[in-house]
């Protein structure tokens, strides 16, 4: 399908989409900034007001609201020595040392830089990189969707390394719930308890506001009551940011460009996770280094590393998710909920029957970045000042938007039973140590599960479905990376124990 440019170009610099965008970066650098809520809460609160958007404009907003979280953890980080994401957890080793001799101005001029940076080339990435697996996703049939859904499910090993068996606990409680609706065989309800509004499954965005916007708001609440106190903050008068020397961009290049590379690679991955990313691009950077005993005394060297990788990330995290439908981490899995309520199918056939609205969402993704730029070099100091606001007033504002945003969707009360009933369940998950995610990949990819195993059995008529499935090249390479997906964790976590008894 030919595509065309000057129209999508267009509609990305359209008035509309330009406010949603700085909206979004808005938002999403706010969110990332508040420790203790995350960007993906945020994305998760503002999912409802793109329902009646444009599916166009809605993608722009979800995706600007990426960009601005993945950078806005990085000020909370380096001022108050407290990361709002956990991807800035490796930007206090040197950001907040630097804030602390005050050289808070440069730290935040590093971070954003090498946010936008990073962002630029994760982007790139995206934009090159999607359209060949995309094509190598629409030789797909049901056989290969049902182990691709079986891979999404293996993540749960790489998310859950601290406890497997409860995250494939929560993958468990997914699956179930996901099989809540009509059977797509027999056509009779099941597991519905009597209620018609549950004939037709749980709703999707009810259901991820709850588990991820309630329970960071519920431990917000908790840690407010103990009396936890957030570090002092600087006196954001004295901050100047300013733009950076060509000079100085130059001599960080080599930097810039290695973390990116490394962010982007672990975004592929799916389930590998933003904090290996940066923590990982820290490291090489600190033995690519002269003065490696520097690292952690407050260098800007050190911020560069992080942050270009944690930005770089945002574009990698997205390939998976936009080409196999297989949501990577927390923050894609939201947004392919975002896709999926606008009726848009994370694949191949997403390119190919709408490639025009993909590769607005795209390019509309170097805009935000801009737009995060300006933000960055002029606005940075001023996100964290809403950290002197209460946090009990802060989550009465965010359960309030939760409530309405989950009635609005189909103007049904039952929604918002929903999303808090899966509020309390991801409270009291996150709680006993369990991680929801798995529990959101078990939902969104149970139903792809369960079709492709449908279809897969009609197809293979009186033969074995098993053989049916293995005969298939693909299908060969999927089960040959299920089996990877599975293994490598086991074979780190056993790793991990000689070293902790040698400790």
């Amino acid at each position: 399908m030919g595509l065309d440019v000057l129209s999508i170009i267009m509609s990305i610099f359209a008035i509309k989409n330009i406010l949603i965008s700085v909206l979004g970066v808005f938002t999403g650098i706010l969110f990332g900034a508040l420790p203790g809520f995350t960007g993906t809460m945020g994305i998760a609160v503002m999912l409802p007001l793109t329902y009646s958007m444009p599916k166009t404009t809605a993608l722009i907003l979800l995706g600007s609201l990426f960009c601005g979280s993945m950078y806005g953890g990085s000020i909370s980080a380096i001022l108050i020595n407290t990361p709002g994401t956990p991807a800035a957890a490796a930007t206090v080793l040197d950001g907040h040392p630097m804030a602390k001799n005050g050289r808070a101005g440069e730290a935040l001029r590093e971070s954003i830089t090498a946010s936008f940076i990073g962002g630029i080339l994760g982007v790139t990435a995206l934009l090159f990189l999607s359209p060949p697996l995309a094509s190598i996703s629409l030789m797909f049939g049901p056989p290969e969707y049902l182990l691709l859904a079986i891979f999404g499910l293996t993540i749960i090993a790489s998310i859950s390394e601290k406890s497997m068996i409860k995250g494939f606990l929560a993958g468990v409680i997914g699956l179930v719930i996901a099989m809540i609706g009509t059977d797509p065989l027999l056509g009779v309800p099941r597991f519905t308890f009597g209620l018609r509004d549950l004939v037709d499954g749980v709703e999707l965005v009810p259901a991820l506001i709850g588990l991820f916007a309630l329970p960071e708001v519920l431990h917000v609440i908790n840690s407010y009551k103990k009396g936890e106190k957030i570090e002092e903050l600087p006196n954001i008068k004295n901050i100047k940011v300013g733009f950076p020397t060509i000079k100085h961009i130059i001599k960080f290049m080599p930097i810039y460009i290695r973390s990116s590379l490394i962010g982007i690679f672990i975004g592929i991955l799916p389930g590998a996770g933003s904090s290996i990313a940066t923590f990982m691009s820290y490291n090489e950077t600190k033995k690519a280094s002269k003065n490696p005993e520097l690292f952690g005394t407050g260098i800007p060297e050190g911020v560069a590393a992080t942050e270009s990788s944690n930005n770089a990330l945002a574009g990698g995290a997205l390939i998976p998710m936009l080409t196999l439908g297989v949501p990577g981490d927390a923050v894609a899995a939201v947004i392919m909920g975002g896709l999926m309520i606008h009726g848009l199918q994370p694949g191949g056939s997403l390119f190919a029957v709408n490639g025009d609205i993909v590769y607005t969402f795209i390019l509309a993704l170097y805009l935000a970045n801009v737009i995060m730029l300006l933000f960055g070099i002029y606005c940075a100091p001023y996100f964290t000042l809403v950290g002197g606001v209460p946090k009990h007033v802060l989550a009465s504002f965010i359960v309030m938007f939760t409530i309405i945003g989950s009635y609005a969707l189909r103007g049904n009360m039952f929604d918002v039973y929903i999303m808090v009933t899966f509020g309390i369940i991801g409270y009291l998950l996150k709680s006993n140590g369990f991680d929801v995610v798995p529990m959101v990949l078990g939902i969104i990819l149970g139903t792809m599960a369960e079709n492709g195993f449908n279809q897969s059995l009609s197809i293979s008529g009186n033969d074995s479905v098993i053989l049916y499935i293995i005969s298939r090249p693909i299908s060969i390479v999927l089960i040959l990376l299920i089996i990877l997906s599975i293994v490598i964790p086991v074979i780190r976590k056993r790793k991990q124990k000689p070293i902790m008894q040698t400790n």
